[in-house]
């Protein structure tokens, strides 16, 4: 294995609710944060895109490493479905990305002013 690290190593990472909490009670935050300032709507748009890409990249970051170490631990089935949440996590923010390059991230580069796109 490599890493010096036992079972019960494995299962204080994946069950530490608090950290995963205060992490994305501060991603959260910088949402209510970006509602709160009341900007034109495309800007919010592209802000909500922006903080839901934070939250599917802590996810995708805490998915793959704890599917590292169940691989490396010889949980395969384990492994397996982690592997599947990844993939997952992985294309919701694939859309997100679409979403926004096709058409929010341009209006809110305007700043929602859409009298420039009318002309």
């Amino acid at each position: 294995m490599g890493m010096g690290m036992g079972t019960s190593s494995f299962v204080a990472i994946v069950d530490d609710d608090d950290l995963m909490r205060s992490a994305l009670e501060g991603l959260l935050k910088e949402g209510k944060e970006l509602i709160s300032e009341k900007p034109a709507p495309d800007v919010l748009d592209a802000g909500l895109i922006s903080a839901a890409q934070h939250v599917e990249h802590y996810e995708m970051a805490g998915y793959g490493t704890v599917r590292t170490y169940a691989r490396q631990l010889g949980y395969d089935a384990q492994s397996e479905l982690l592997q599947r949440t990844l993939d997952e996590e992985g294309e919701t923010d694939h859309l997100l990305t679409a979403l926004a390059e096709s058409s929010i991230n341009l209006d809110a580069e305007d700043g929602g002013d859409e009298s420039k796109n009318a002309a």
